[in-house]
């Protein structure tokens, strides 16, 4: 059996949206410095990369990012206050959706079948709720 997850975007109107991916992108950017290196980490283009990161910083009144282009200094790529609380706010939310999923589906949870050697099925006792660091 496998704990219950649940992938979920808020929607900002029409033209915003932030989900997993771009949460992830943001972190990855975060931790790196860099856009290009964040794409390598998360198995993307840059070009989708950096496509998800205009969505974003065109989305808000603020920037997500703010970039340098390369070249003899090198580029970069940092996020702002407001990028960081944009991840923040997803991930604390993200939190809360995950644990009220374990308690809400942990009956059905339970139920479920997993695959064990050679196709056989095995019944685990009980779900396993995985909390995100913060």
């Amino acid at each position: 059996m496998q704990a219950p997850a649940v992938r979920f975007r808020v929607d900002f109107g029409r033209d915003g949206a932030i989900g997993p991916g771009k949460i992830a992108l943001l972190e990855r950017i975060g931790a790196a410095g860099s856009l290009s290196q964040a794409a390598r980490e998360l198995g993307m283009s840059y070009r989708r990369a950096w496509q998800l990161l205009e969505s974003l910083n065109s989305s808000f009144r603020e920037p997500v990012v703010l970039s340098a282009k390369g070249g003899r200094g090198g580029g970069g790529a940092r996020l702002t206050p407001f990028g960081r609380l944009l991840i923040r706010a997803y991930r604390d939310f993200d939190a809360e959706v995950q644990q009220r999923a374990a308690r809400s589906f942990k009956a059905i949870a339970d139920l479920t079948q997993e695959k064990g050697p050679a196709g056989t099925r095995r019944r685990r006792a009980a779900p396993v709720v995985r909390l995100k660091d913060r």
